[in-house]
């Protein structure tokens, strides 16, 4: 699913945000990317993305190479990807449904499988009854619920979450961390860069951690492995 060989990225004003990391991830894994504030983790997401590119090194996420694609080919990418931010990025014009719904306009879904598939991830994330909602009348964790129905309603084969709990109260976060749980155990692979040290502590799931750009640590039932 994602395999990164050799990858060292190296910005214009010469920061070092990654070196020479390799790592493979398969298809149905659910991984931990744990790490300080600037050690690397949002360059590593962001290349995921193909935000940003490798100064070096070769990566290929859903079989598809990053670095030789042409520009028209990225949206084809990012369609295999379901991406959840911890500042939600919501349409704050549109309601609950019309969010979720604009993934797939955006991919010119049939109208009747849309509304089929956003009133299966509404039933998912546990929103049915604030589908007329608009985000402002919706708590945040309500919120970072509808980010997710966005991001797996078009059956994305990767999820990759940036620190989706960040703004959330611990209740509330572990309401979505079942929600991933079970995404995950439907075949979805989710890689989730966080610094909620009791989530990872908890979970025991795979816990990659990088640490000045490097990966210092690859751990297949892991610990988060830092003070807070």
């Amino acid at each position: 699913m994602i395999h990164m060989h050799n990858v060292s990225k190296i910005y214009e004003n010469g920061a070092v945000a990654l070196q020479n990391v390799d790592i493979d991830i398969e298809k149905g894994e659910f991984v931990f990317i744990v790490g300080a504030s600037g050690a690397g983790k949002s360059t590593f997401v962001k290349m995921l993305l193909r935000e940003v590119l490798p100064t070096q090194g070769s990566l290929v996420v859903n079989g598809r190479n990053v670095l030789e694609m042409a520009a028209t080919e990225v949206p084809y990418l990012r369609r295999g990807l379901g991406v959840i931010f911890q500042d939600y990025r919501l349409l704050t014009e549109k309601t609950v449904y019309e969010n979720i719904a604009f993934a797939m306009q955006v991919i010119e879904a049939p109208r009747r499988e849309m509304q089929k598939c956003v009133n299966n991830v509404l039933d998912v994330v546990g929103l049915k009854d604030k589908y007329k909602c608009f985000p402002s009348q919706l708590s945040g964790g309500e919120q970072q619920r509808v980010a997710i129905a966005r991001a797996i309603v078009n059956h994305p084969q990767i999820v990759i979450a940036d620190e989706p709990t960040g703004n959330l109260d611990p209740d509330t976060s572990w309401g979505i961390m079942d929600i991933f749980t079970r995404i995950n155990k439907a075949g979805t692979t989710i890689v989730m860069a966080t610094h909620d040290k009791t989530i990872v502590d908890t979970m025991h799931k795979r816990v990659v951690a990088i640490e000045d750009g490097r990966i210092a640590r690859d751990e297949m039932e892991g610990a988060y492995g830092y003070e807070d």
